[in-house]
């Protein structure tokens, strides 16, 4: 499962960077023109500083110590015409309107405040200094004013407003657009460079968890499917790496109980091995010993009846050998089925036919009840082992003058094959144990075979893609269910053979 390009943490990194390089990148290109427009009139009042005052020598608006009015009408006039940037109003003392140069329906003050007024006749140099515009009931803009008609004796103040509505409306005209453009421009250089910069500088500090990441996908391709979907909704290459390593951290833990539950059942084997395999060592030894000790004194039936022994049991010991070799075999994968279709219902006759004589020698019947005519995908050799093992098995169990069951139906998409006896069956706690090597059930004497059978028989449909199952109805019913050939299952009807 290959992470989302948007949910890496490189693509997380770079998104943010993004945002947060446009955040920056919109509160400076704010901040700049904020600092633009007040250094602009810082310098605006700067060289206009002392404009009042020339105006009011210039145009002689003082005559024998009075402010000439006609003069000051003329000067408005005068200056609406040829530099309407500015707006020119005569206060008195307290602030007052008392004329102006400016359109009387857009005046919104009847006075302005005189703390800035006096606080720029005082310091010349503190600037930028915004005073009140007559214009608007809370805007402030850069001014000049000088008292009239004189400084020792003032009756009023001249006041100008450097950038007046006018100024304002053709500054907006004309530079807005440009200011826009040359603020856009600025922005997207810099969010270019700074994200490029960022996304090398990112790229370098993820590379090697991008690395790490991907060798944790190549060992993900090895897990199961439910184990990839477990963390198919997690977050980035950090979530999903703590995601990674808790189940790393479980299959460990699982592995770790698995191998000591598998080191249990080894001492337990070896034990039950050592046990199996010891009792007819030491039968086949006594006898043997005896034939040697006593060879003058027997005679030639006992003599045979020694030997016989001694052979039967050398047989048990080659068989239970075989077996612990078969398993251990099957346990390590290294007998592998050799899988073909063939019909389930003519191997099913054929290892009947073989285990009659058995059968008739213990009072017990087989009889094929009911058989679909089904093909299997399966190995026919560890399949007719399977079934040897579950008619033996049901053949040793069942009482006189029963009869064991056998059919063959299609069910879940394969065919599945029972054995029942009517022996007694199996305890309920004894069920689930039944498929492990070496297992008695409680009371059960080890005659004739060691409790490997049934385990081989579970890892020989194992691993032919089968399964092997057994429950109690009325006596023991074992299970065994094999895979059809894809969808070409033989149609067939069931019959009822007796044997």
């Amino acid at each position: 499962m290959a992470l989302s390009v948007f949910r890496t943490l490189y693509a997380r990194l770079a998104i943010g960077l993004f945002l947060l390089l446009l955040v920056v990148g919109g509160l400076f290109t704010f901040l700049s023109l904020s600092s633009v427009r007040e250094y602009s009139a810082a310098v605006n009042q700067q060289l206009n500083r002392d404009l009042a005052r020339n105006l009011v020598s210039d145009r002689n608006l003082v005559t024998d110590g009075e402010l000439n009015r006609d003069a000051l009408k003329q000067l408005f006039e005068l200056y609406m015409t040829i530099n309407p940037s500015i707006e020119i109003y005569l206060l008195d003392t307290d602030g007052n309107i008392l004329s102006y140069s400016a359109d009387p329906n857009k005046i919104k003050r009847n006075r302005v405040s005189l703390a800035p007024i006096r606080t720029l006749l005082e310091t010349p140099e503190a600037y930028p200094l915004p005073g009140d515009d007559p214009r608007s009931h809370d805007r402030r803009k850069v001014f000049s004013v000088t008292p009239v008609p004189s400084a020792d004796d003032p009756t009023g103040y001249l006041y100008v407003v450097l950038r007046g509505e006018e100024y304002d409306l053709a500054e907006s005209m004309v530079h807005s657009n440009r200011l826009l453009q040359m603020g856009a421009g600025a922005l997207a250089v810099s969010l270019f460079v700074g994200l490029l910069a960022g996304l090398v500088f990112f790229r370098l500090l993820t590379r090697r968890l991008s690395r790490l990441t991907e060798r944790v996908e190549s060992f993900e391709r090895g897990m199961t499917p439910e184990s990839m979907a477990a963390v198919a909704g997690k977050g980035d290459d950090i979530d999903y790496l703590a995601a990674r390593f808790d189940q790393m951290a479980q299959r460990i833990v699982a592995q770790l109980d698995l191998l000591k539950h598998k080191d249990a059942q080894r001492r337990q084997l070896v034990a039950q091995v050592s046990h199996d395999l010891r009792t007819p060592l030491a039968s086949i030894q006594g006898y043997i010993e005896a034939l040697r000790l006593k060879q003058d004194t027997l005679g030639p039936e006992e003599r045979a009846r020694f030997l016989d022994v001694a052979l039967a049991e050398s047989h048990r010991l080659g068989r239970l050998v075989e077996e612990l070799f078969e398993l251990a075999a099957l346990d390590a994968r290294e007998k592998q089925p050799k899988t073909e279709p063939f019909v389930v219902a003519e191997l099913l006759h054929d290892v009947v036919q073989k285990h009659h004589p058995e059968a008739e020698r213990a009072g017990v019947a087989l009889s094929i009840v009911s058989v679909a005519s089904v093909r299997v995908l399966a190995d026919i050799a560890m399949t007719e082992r399977v079934l040897d093992n579950l008619i033996s098995n049901a053949i040793s169990h069942s009482p006189q003058d029963t009869e064991i069951t056998l059919s063959v139906a299609e069910r879940d998409g394969g065919a599945e094959i029972t054995v029942a006896d009517a022996g007694p069956g199996i305890d309920e706690a004894d069920l689930e144990h039944v498929f492990e090597p070496f297992y008695q059930a409680a009371g059960a004497s080890r005659t004739g075979h060691a409790g490997l059978g049934l385990a081989i028989a579970q890892r020989m449909v194992s691993l032919q893609q089968g399964r092997l199952s057994v429950r109690n109805a009325g006596g023991a019913v074992f299970s065994v269910w094999l895979p059809l050939v894809g969808d070409s299952s033989a149609p067939g009807g069931e019959k009822s053979t007796a044997l």
